[in-house]
C-alpha cells in the first residue's frame, strides 16, 4: 500500500513509535510536518473516491475521550461494550461503507498516543469490577488488521489484554493481513472477527478487501492455530435466493473449521444513514444497492421494512442453528 504522502504532527515527530512507522514506509513517500491533524483532516472536504488516486497517511495524537461506550446491540447481550479510537478510515472501499458519509476526508489517520489508549482501557475496566466480563472493540472507524504490518498494533493489544483477564478484545476485519497474528500466542480474550458475506455479494460490493476464499482461508489458519474467531454476517442484502447463498457460505465454512468453536455470529441487514446514502448515490450511481426496496424510518435511516428485516435475519439465524451453533452465540447487530 503506497500513500501519496505522510503527514506528521510536529510535536510527535521524535516519538519512537512515529519513527518506527515511518521506517516501514517506502523511502519515496513524501513526509510533511503539520501543526495538528484537526487543521488538515477534513478542513477542506475531500471526495471519498479521491482515495483511489491520492491517499494520505496522517500520524497524530487523539485528544479527549479515546474509549467510548458502544451503541445498543453492538455485541453479545449481558456485558458492557466499548470501542476505542485508534485510527480513522480504511484502505478498502465497500459500496455500503458508512465511512464514506462520516468524515470529510478518506485519508487514513493513525493515533500514536497508545499509552493514553491503554490507560483509558484500564480505567474503564476498573470501573466495571463487578462485571463478569467487559468488551472492547477495535475497528469502529477502520479495519483492525489492514495496516497492522505498519502499525505493529497487534503486539500492543496482546500486551495490554494479557493483564485484563475479565476483558474481551474484538478485532474486526476484512483483511488477509494476519502475519502478525500467526506469530503471536493465542489469547482466549482476544477474538478476531471476520465480516463475511456470500461470494457473489463480496464480488459485487467489497472492493480491494480480501476475497471470499482468502477470508475463509484466514479463518481456518487462525482457528487451527488456536486463535478465537467470530463472524459478522453483515450486511445481509436481499436477493430472491439469498438463503441459498448463505447455506453455501456455511457449507464452505464447515469443510474448513469446526463451526461450534466460533465465539459468536452477529447478523445485520444493510442500512444507511441519510448522509451515507447520499454519498452512495454520488459515488456508486450504478450500484445494485439502488435496486433494493428501502424505506426511510423515523430516524431517517434507509433500510428494509421491519417485517422484511426480521424475516431475513431469522432465515439466516435458522441456517446457523441448523449447523448446531449454540443459539446464545448468535445475536442481531444494531437491531432494536
Amino acid at each position: 500500500m503506497l500513500f501519496s504522502s505522510v503527514l506528521v504532527e510536529k510535536n510527535i515527530a521524535d516519538e519512537k513509535l512515529v519513527k518506527d512507522i515511518l521506517s516501514r514506509l517506502p523511502d519515496s513517500t513524501e513526509k510533511i510536518e503539520i501543526e495538528s491533524f484537526e487543521k488538515v483532516f477534513g478542513a477542506v472536504k475531500k471526495p471519498y473516491l479521491q482515495k483511489r488516486e491520492n491517499l494520505n497517511l496522517i500520524l497524530a495524537h487523539k485528544k479527549g475521550k479515546l474509549v467510548k461506550q458502544a451503541p445498543d446491540a453492538y455485541g453479545l447481550e449481558g456485558s458492557p461494550h466499548y470501542y476505542f479510537v485508534h485510527a480513522y478510515n480504511c484502505i478498502y472501499e465497500c459500496e455500503y461503507c458508512y465511512l464514506q458519509g462520516y468524515f470529510n476526508s478518506p485519508d487514513i489517520v493513525i493515533f500514536t498516543n497508545r499509552d493514553e489508549i491503554q490507560n483509558q482501557i484500564i480505567e474503564t475496566y476498573n470501573n466495571h469490577k463487578n462485571e463478569n466480563e467487559i468488551w472492547f472493540h477495535a475497528g469502529e472507524f477502520s479495519d483492525s488488521l489492514a495496516l497492522s504490518h505498519i502499525t505493529q498494533e497487534c503486539e500492543f493489544y496482546w500486551q495490554v489484554f494479557s493483564k485484563l483477564p475479565k476483558a474481551k478484545l474484538e478485532l474486526r476485519t476484512k483483511s488477509a493481513n494476519i502475519k502478525a497474528l500467526k506469530k503471536l500466542k493465542p489469547q482466549s480474550n482476544v477474538i478476531v472477527s471476520y465480516s463475511l458475506s456470500p461470494e457473489f455479494q463480496l464480488k459485487s460490493y467489497d472492493r480491494k478487501t480480501a476475497t471470499y476464499k482468502q477470508r475463509i482461508k484466514c479463518i481456518k489458519e487462525l482457528s487451527d492455530l488456536g486463535h478465537p474467531v467470530g463472524l459478522h454476517l453483515d450486511p445481509i442484502i436481499y436477493t430472491p435466493d439469498f438463503k441459498q447463498h448463505y447455506e453455501q457460505l456455511f457449507e464452505d465454512l464447515k469443510v474448513n473449521i469446526n463451526l461450534q468453536k466460533l465465539c459468536y455470529i452477529s447478523l445485520g441487514v444493510v442500512r444507511f444513514s441519510k448522509d451515507v446514502y447520499a454519498q452512495l448515490e454520488k459515488n456508486y450511481p450504478t450500484s445494485n444497492l439502488h435496486q433494493q426496496n428501502f424505506t426511510t424510518g423515523f430516524d431517517q435511516k434507509k433500510r428494509y421494512s421491519r417485517p422484511l428485516r426480521l424475516w431475513m435475519l431469522n432465515q439466516v439465524k435458522n441456517i446457523c442453528l441448523s449447523y448446531d451453533i449454540d443459539p446464545q452465540k448468535v445475536y442481531l447487530c444494531m437491531e432494536e
